[in-house]
């Protein structure tokens, strides 16, 4: 009777096996599914999961990737940035300015429609702008550089009100139906406006934009509120313009523009179908490598390379801020590299335990045991690197700093936990110790098997 209960418990934790790893197969199959195609998420068609997974056909990339200057195309240009002569005897921190200049920007770029474009810091003094597929570069230039320095000024012509006294700025109509800015004063400035106006009666106030007047008109009676009603020969576009200026805030350094370029789009495109195909053709030939070089173990390497693969993509979509570039995606290809070398290294130590004829469930969890170290220590090495690339790089390098620290990460998870894990099934599945021994071995039957007599 005990004989018939053990024989019992080695079927069902057979079968628990079976069932785990058909599960996880379906699974796998079915996300990947979901990353190649997408998905609707109701009825209706409003929610839609979109697929992330790319492939060689170019037109139908994932939306959800976005793609970097030197794929998609576009512009780039670089600010020496400096502060006004006005600052020089202020102590300042010249740092938070700039990080305050990059700030603006950003909300700039946004505002007009370029959520994908990146203001980023370049050495000491510089700050870099990408704008990917930008059809009008000068215009979008002189909008997101110009200082929006908004000043008032009392009738003899002296400065009263400036940006800061602002609340927000909206485009509007006056009452000829023309465009006009709407704007709000602060509490601060809507006490001066209204001090000011009522001791201008019968005088001129102008309001300048950059030494630009946007409106001289004459006080008729006090104006008290802090709403301000910005009328003159505008376009709808130039007044969109001043308002989303305006709403970021004036820009507290002085840019002086130092490099521009363009990239163009087709090249790119180009290079991206070439990239993927031939990222596609090296996987699978490492697919084949590693099932003709570790049999089972190989297969499941393979399939967890699989499952890397779609997280890792998923994380490049969801992250925010990682754009996909030619230098990204080498970070992705070498991170690839690195979660291979960890399971060849897994299975040499297993191969160490099997050749020394202990079970293959043992030589498993040896194997793990064994590589553990030289696996973590590698990859905290490429993490720190990484790490350094990111926070002191600039553009490329920057996306390929990101995509290799993903991926690193990305690959220690699938390597210490669904590599495990899958092995552990596999080998209540199969247990035959040959099955994991390096098929290149001449002399790993005869190993085996006196490691089997012993």
């Amino acid at each position: 009777m005990k004989v018939k209960k053990r024989r019992r418990v080695k079927l069902s934790k057979r079968a628990g096996a079976i069932l785990t790893l058909a599960v996880t197969l379906a699974v796998t199959l079915c996300v990947g599914y979901l990353g190649l195609n997408g998905t609707l998420l109701d009825n209706r068609g409003l929610y839609r999961l979109l697929p992330w997974l790319p492939t060689p056909d170019v037109e139908r990339w994932p939306p959800s990737i976005a793609l970097g200057l030197d794929l998609k195309g576009g512009m780039y240009v670089e600010y020496a940035a400096a502060t006004g002569e006005e600052m020089h005897a202020e102590d300042i921190d010249f740092d938070v300015l700039v990080e305050n200049t990059i700030g603006i920007m950003s909300d700039r770029l946004v505002g007009k429609g370029y959520p994908e474009a990146t203001v980023s810091r370049l050495g000491a003094v510089s700050i870099r702008v990408e704008v990917p597929d930008m059809p009008d570069p000068a215009s979008l230039l002189d909008f997101i550089s110009s200082p929006a320095k908004l000043e008032f000024r009392d009738p003899e012509g002296n400065v009263f009100m400036e940006s800061r006294h602002l609340k927000t700025a909206d485009p509007a109509m006056d009452a000829y139906r023309q465009p006009a800015i709407a704007i709000q004063l602060n509490e601060e400035g809507a006490k001066l406006f209204a001090d000011m106006t009522a001791n201008s009666i019968g005088k001129e106030l102008t309001i300048t934009l950059d030494g630009e007047t946007l409106m001289a008109s004459t006080v008729n009676t006090p104006i008290p509120g802090g709403s301000v009603l910005i009328s003159g020969s505008f376009t709808p576009e130039r007044v969109q313009n001043i308002a989303l200026q305006l709403r970021s805030g004036a820009l507290p350094l002085q840019l002086h523009q130092d490099k521009l370029d363009t990239i163009s789009a087709t090249l790119g495109i180009g290079a991206l179908s070439a990239i993927v195909t031939a990222a596609a053709i090296g996987i699978l030939l490492v697919f084949v490598y590693m099932a003709l070089r570790y049999k089972v173990s190989g297969l499941i390497a393979d399939w967890a390379l699989c499952i890397y693969i779609i997280l890792m993509f998923l994380l490049v979509a969801v992250v925010p801020g990682i754009r996909l570039t030619l230098p990204g995606i080498a970070g992705i290809i070498l991170s690839i590299g690195m979660a291979v070398s960890a399971y060849c290294i897994i299975f040499e130590r297993m191969n160490d335990e099997v050749l020394a004829g202990r079970p293959a469930l043992y030589a498993v969890r040896m194997g793990f045991k064994n590589a553990m170290t030289a696996v973590l220590d590698a990859s905290i090495a490429i993490i720190i690197a990484a790490t350094v690339l990111l926070i002191f790089g600039a553009g490329g390098v920057q996306s390929f700093a990101a995509t290799l620290l993903l991926g690193t990460l990305t690959s220690m998870f699938t390597a210490v936990v669904i590599g495990r894990f899958l092995l552990n099934r596999i080998v209540r599945i199969f247990k035959n110790s040959a099955l994991y021994v390096p098929g290149f071995s001449t002399k790993a039957s005869v190993k085996i098997a006196d490691g089997e007599a012993k």
